[in-house]
């Protein structure tokens, strides 16, 4: 693929989905753009599908080592398109099959970037809430433009931000994570800062050129190092300490089997710069 390439993304019959999702490659990183900004981005079926498909195909492309996911427009994303949910209620089932399918969607494509080999970063333009606020959540790491603001504002309309909830309060504490659940009040880019949601804040014409120096000082390092690191930061996460420990360790003698460690290793000892192995 070309540098600088814009994809329409396919995924089974949903056909071409160009309009809700931008791909762009510099160099090694790859660029994603959620592309529905007269919709605030919301997360349909549609964008949903093209976000999973993106990030699975992403994670067996060797020439890329880190993703951006960003978005067009003053709102990075609202979470759920309500007014296509509120259209199934029209169903025999009241919609129950079709919030059902979405849900699972949406689910699916957050585990998709948790187990994406390649480290997914946010690069946040704009207000992200509810199902937008879980994106930010499960992307690995996320920079902000200082006029972001961030909610899970569920509360608001009598339906609890519960798959958000599963995210928030895996990275922030939780008594920070059930204000922002209980109350609904949107929190600043500082705020999100200080809670743990994002990693930086910085002004919004700055944003990109933060993310990518963000994205540009992890690929420099070795693809299977952080493939291995990866994986086992989101494993160990969900187990009992000492069985976390043991996991840990038993990651570090496979890692130390690793020519990319050996490599490293050896240059740091003999004062030179390191030979990363190349992806295939």
């Amino acid at each position: 693929m070309a540098p600088d390439e814009t994809l329409g993304i396919k995924a089974g019959s949903l056909g071409s989905l160009n309009e809700h999702l931008r791909e762009e490659h510099k160099g090694d990183v790859a660029v994603l753009t959620l592309n529905r900004p007269d919709a605030r981005n919301c997360l349909s079926l549609e964008m949903i599908s093209a976000i999973t498909v993106a990030i699975e195909r992403l994670a067996e492309t060797p020439a890329i080592k880190v993703i951006i996911l960003t978005a067009a427009g003053p709102v990075f994303c609202a979470g759920h398109d309500l007014k296509q949910m509120t259209a199934a209620r029209a169903d025999s089932d009241r919609g129950r099959a079709y919030f059902t399918t979405t849900l699972t969607a949406c689910s699916t494509m957050m585990q998709a970037i948790i187990k994406c080999p390649k480290p997914v970063i946010a690069a946040v333009q704009g207000t992200a809430t509810a199902a937008g606020c879980q994106l930010v959540a499960t992307c690995d790491l996320a920079v902000t433009a200082d006029t972001a603001k961030f909610a899970t504002p569920g509360v608001h309309i009598g339906l609890f931000c519960s798959t958000p909830m599963v995210a928030i309060s895996r990275n922030v504490g939780r008594k920070h994570a059930m204000e922002m659940l209980l109350t609904g009040e949107a929190i600043s880019a500082d705020k999100a800062l200080e809670f743990g949601l994002v990693n930086k804040v910085v002004a919004p014409d700055a944003l990109l050129e933060a993310a990518h120096e963000m994205a540009d000082l992890i690929a420099s390092k070795p693809i299977s190092t952080v493939k291995i690191g990866k994986e086992a930061f989101y494993r160990q996460l969900e187990m009992p300490l000492s069985d976390a420990y043991d996991y840990a360790a038993h990651t570090m003698v496979e890692n130390m089997l690793n020519r990319d460690a050996e490599e490293g290793i050896g240059a740091f000892l003999e004062k030179r710069d390191p030979k990363w192995e190349e992806p295939s």
